[in-house]
C-alpha cells in the first residue's frame, strides 16, 4: 500500500518471519550459532527458547537455508505440533519424505530406523526440528524421547531441535520429565532487543526492503516504539507498519511521536504515561491532515544507501580454523 509513497521495494515491516530480514543481535547471533553447531556436530538434542514474537522462526528458516544445512542433512519440520503421539511420529516421517507410512506403531518405528541408519551409512545427518514445541503434549514429548534412543555406538542417528516459548523449558523441568531433560546437550535463549537495538533493527529492515534513505521516523517516535514493544520484533513491525500505513492515508513523509501514540491506541498498548507526559507538555495533538510533506533527514553525507551484507563469527569458536573477519552490517552511502 505504502511501498511506492516511501519508495521502497518491499514492505519493511511484514508481520511474516522471512529470514531475509533476519536481523542478527548478540543473541540471536548465538542462538544461529548453536543451531548450526548442533546439526554440524551432531549434538543429538537442542532446546531454543524465547518469548513469542523475537524471531525464533525467523531463525530457524536462516538455519535452515544456511550452506550447513543444504549439504548432506535430511530435514523433517513439524510447524503444528498439535497432535496425537501416533500423529506426530507419521507427520515426522511424512516430512522426512518416507513413503507409504505403515498403519501401526511397531512397523512405523522399524522403517524410521531402517531411514535412519540408511543416511548415516551414506555420510548424511537426520535432522527432526519440532517449532513451537512449548505446546507438545507430556505424550508427545516421551515419544521424542524415545526416539533419541535411535543410535550407533559412537552417536545419535537423529538430531532433534525443540523451539518455543519459555513454557517449554518450565514444561522440562517438570519431574516427570527429567528423562528428557537430560538428554538435552545445548539450551539457547533468544531475549527481546535491546533498547539501542531497537533502532538499528528498523534501520535494517528498511534498508533490506530497498529504501536508500533512514527510515521516516523521528528520534523521539523511536523511542516510543522502543517503550511500546518492549523490544519484541514482531510488535515492533506491528506498531511500524501500522505507523507507516497511517502515514501514507494522511500524506505524511515523516512519522513522529503523537503518531506513534495514535498506532499503540489503535493497537492497545498502554503507553498511559507517555500520553500524560505529551499532554502536561502540550505536545500531543491529533494528526494534522494538511501537514506538508517533511524530508527524511540523512547523515551530513546526503545520498543514496545500500546495506552493506550481515555476517556473523559465533561459530569460530568452535572451529579448528578462524574464520575471516567481515565488518557488520551498517547503512553507507552509494557515493562513498
Amino acid at each position: 500500500m505504502y511501498k511506492a509513497f516511501f519508495e521502497l521495494d518491499k514492505a519493511p515491516f511484514s508481520m511474516t518471519p522471512n529470514p531475509e530480514f533476519l536481523f542478527l543481535s548478540a543473541k540471536h547471533r548465538e542462538a544461529l550459532a548453536g543451531l548450526l553447531l548442533a546439526v554440524a556436530f551432531k549434538k543429538g538434542f537442542l532446546v531454543l527458547t524465547g518469548e513469542a514474537g523475537t524471531g525464533k522462526t525467523t531463525l530457524l528458516g536462516r538455519a535452515l537455508q544456511s550452506r550447513m544445512s543444504k549439504d548432506q542433512r535430511d530435514f523433517s519440520l513439524i510447524n503444528n505440533p498439535t497432535l496425537s503421539p501416533s500423529e506426530f511420529l507419521e507427520m515426522a516421517m511424512i516430512d522426512f519424505g518416507i513413503d507409504d507410512v505403515p498403519p501401526n506403531k511397531p512397523q512405523r518405528l522399524l522403517k524410521l530406523q531402517k531411514f535412519l541408519l540408511e543416511g548415516h551409512r551414506a555420510g548424511r545427518i537426520s535432522v527432526l526440528v519440532i517449532d513451537e514445541a512449548h505446546k507438545l503434549t507430556p505424550e508427545v514429548l516421551e515419544e521424542v524421547r524415545l526416539l533419541t534412543n535411535f543410535e550407533t555406538p559412537e552417536q545419535k542417528l537423529l538430531q532433534i531441535l525443540l523451539v518455543g516459548q519459555p513454557e517449554l523449558s518450565t514444561l522440562l523441568n517438570r519431574e516427570d520429565m527429567r528423562q528428557l531433560k537430560q538428554r538435552v546437550a545445548i539450551r539457547l535463549k533468544i531475549d527481546p532487543l535491546e533498547s539501542n537495538e531497537v533502532e538499528q533493527y528498523m534501520n535494517f529492515r528498511w534498508a533490506r526492503a530497498g529504501g536508500r534513505m533512514l527510515p521516516p521516523f523521528t528520534p523521539q517516535a523511536i523511542s516510543l516504539i522502543c517503550r511500546a514493544s518492549k523490544g519484541i520484533p514482531r510488535v515492533i513491525n506491528a506498531i511500524c507498519d501500522s505507523a507507516l500505513t497511517n502515514a501514507f492515508g494522511a500524506d505524511l513523509k515523516l512519522i513522529d511521536a503523537a503518531q506513534i501514540l495514535d498506532v499503540a491506541s489503535d493497537l492497545q498498548i498502554d503507553l498511559s504515561a507517555d500520553v500524560n507526559a505529551a499532554q502536561s507538555n502540550g505536545t500531543a495533538a491529533k494528526r494534522n491532515q494538511t501537514q506538508p510533506h517533511t524530508p527524511v533527514p540523512a547523515p551530513a553525507s546526503a545520498g543514496a544507501y545500500e546495506p552493506v551484507p550481515m555476517t556473523f563469527r559465533s561459530l569460530e569458536r568452535y572451529m579448528p580454523k578462524p574464520a575471516k573477519t567481515s565488518k557488520p552490517w551498517t547503512l553507507r552511502s552509494r557515493t562513498s
